[in-house]
Formats: C-alpha cells, structure tokens, sequence
C-alpha cells in the first residue's frame, strides 16, 4: 500500500529566485570583465594615441623624455614565465608521481599537506628570502662557476655574464618556479589519483615499470587535467609581482642576452611606479603595459582552452 503522495514544500518561487540570482552571479562577471577591459582602454589612451603597436617592441623607457616602449618589461615577464615552467613543470611530475605511486602510505599525507602550504606562504616573503639568502648562494656557487667555465666562448659567455649579485632573470624564474611548484603537483597529483586502478593494475601485469604505466597510462589519461594544472601554475607566474620585484634588478634596460643580467617585469614595473606617475603619457604607458598583460593572460588560456578542446575531440573520435 502507497503512502499519500509527498507535497512539494519548497515556494513556488524558490526556483525562479535561485535562477535568476545564478544568471545574475554570471552577467556581473562578465560585467566585472568588460569593466576592466573599458577602463584599461580608457587609461591607456594617451599611450595608445602616441605609440600605437609600436609599444611593443619600443625598448625605451624614460620618463625625463617622456619616451616609453614596453619591450623589456614584455621580454622579462616572457622569460621569467618560461623559466619558471621549465623548472616548475618536470619537478611537478616527479613530486606528483613519487605521492601517488612510489611513496609510502606513512608518508603520503604529510608530505602532500606540507607541498600544499608551499602554496600557502606569501610572495613577499619568497621574494625577502630569494633576495637575501637565495640569490647571494646563486651568484656564489652558479654564476661565477658558470663564468669561470664558459672563459672566452662566444655563446656561452655572453649567457652568464653580469656582475655576480644574485639577481636578474634567472634568479626571478627559479623563485617563481618554486612558487608554482604547489599548484602544478597539487593538481597533477589529484588527476593522477583519479585514474582507474584496473588500469595501472593491468599495465603492471604486462610486466610494465612505473615510468612505462605512469607516461603510457596515466598521462593519456588524465592529460587535460594536468594541461589545466600547468596553465594554473603559468597564470600565477605572469601575474607574481612581488617576487619578480624584489629579485628581477628593476633595470629598464636590455643589455645582453644573460640569464644573470638585471632585467624587468610588466608587474614589478607597475608596483615600482605606478604610485609616483602623474596623469599623463606617464601614467597611460604603466596602463598601457597592465593592458598588454591582460592580452597576453587572455591568449594564454585561450590557447589551453583550444588545446583541451582539441584533445577532448581527439578522445571522443578514437572512443
């Protein structure tokens, strides 16, 4: 025997409320965005009007002549950026792959919780600490070595040259990579988690080592969500500005194609001056520079974006 039918005790209104409060939560993002976008391209006018696209390769930046290019700052972010994925992105793997297959279960959790508060600890304080201990043992025991090493070679020398003060390029990427690091096997551990044990199982029944399992099964995979993790820990080096600032040298400059050569960021640019520019081309050129970093924020994960789609389809075909 059926009971009496359940009532529906929710308001006839509830749904409609909570729907319009979940457009209304989407439209003001895309609100907050196109405000953003209006209100670059309105403070970045006057720097627009003069200069055009030839701000971009503009490596002038002086403020007494009123002449401005945002080619070194564009160029430091690059690099720094790419350094710091380099470093970042094979030492993720290996902290993702020692927690979710060769560590010990004791080990496991403590080790991946105190990754985690890696992520946790303030730039200001990477910066402090890369600035007065890292970069003095990086200028000591890598620099000079380097420089005594590459002699009078070409190439070689004209990487590594620069006073031996710890600071530049390198100094700024390697820091980033190490602020990176938690993000990247954070989330590469999570998705490597999430692969089906019969899978990993049956590989290693084929008499599969750990290396062949984890790149021939476990990368195919979960490879979209480590994609996303390794543009997650890419957004967060171009936009670090702390960091960058204290280690980068701050120098408007570009004088050589070292590593170790005093260099400078779109970010550390615009927290060294934007306080003390005055309205002006000034001011519209450290606007113009926060523009050009969004353009290239938004390339970046559109380009993650079509690379995703691409491999999602690639998935759907072959399945």
């Amino acid at each position: 025997m059926g009971g009496p039918p359940a009532v529906r005790r929710a308001a006839p209104w509830a749904d409609t409320l909570f729907s319009a409060v979940a457009h209304g939560a989407a439209l003001l993002t895309l609100a907050l965005l196109a405000g953003i976008i209006i209100s670059l391209l309105i403070g970045a006018a006057p720097a627009i009007e003069a200069y055009g696209l030839s701000f971009l390769w503009r490596s002038d930046w002086d403020p007494v002549q009123e002449q401005y290019g945002g080619l070194v700052m564009i160029y430091g972010t690059l690099m720094t950026s790419f350094i710091a994925l380099l470093i970042a992105v094979p030492v993720s793997f290996g902290i993702a792959l020692f927690l979710t297959e060769l560590s010990p279960r004791w080990l496991r959790r403590p080790l991946g919780t105190a990754i985690e508060l890696l992520a946790a600890v303030p730039s200001i304080v990477y910066g402090m600490w890369g600035l007065l201990v890292f970069g003095p043992i990086l200028a000591t025991y890598v620099q000079q070595p380097l420089q005594s090493l590459a002699g009078d070679a070409p190439y070689l020398s004209a990487l590594v040259s620069g006073p031996p003060v710890g600071i530049g390029i390198l100094a700024a990427g390697i820091i980033l990579a190490i602020m990176i690091i938690p993000f990247i096997a954070s989330v590469m551990r999570d998705v490597f988690e999430v692969t089906p044990p019969m899978l990993k199982e049956s590989a290693y029944g084929l008499g599969s080592t750990t290396w062949e399992v984890m790149w021939r099964v476990v990368l195919p995979y979960t490879k979209t969500g480590v994609i996303g993790g390794i543009m997650l820990g890419l957004g967060r080096a171009l936009g670090e500005t702390m960091a960058v600032t204290f280690l980068i040298g701050n120098m408007n400059q570009l004088n050589s194609a070292s590593l170790f050569e005093p260099a400078n960021s779109i970010t550390s640019a615009l927290a060294n001056e934007f306080a003390e520019a005055g309205e002006g081309l000034h001011q519209a050129s450290l606007i113009y520079l926060g523009l050009v970093l969004f353009f290239i924020t938004f390339v970046v994960l559109s380009c993650s974006k079509i690379l995703l789609m691409r491999l999602k389809r690639r998935e759907g075909a072959r399945a």
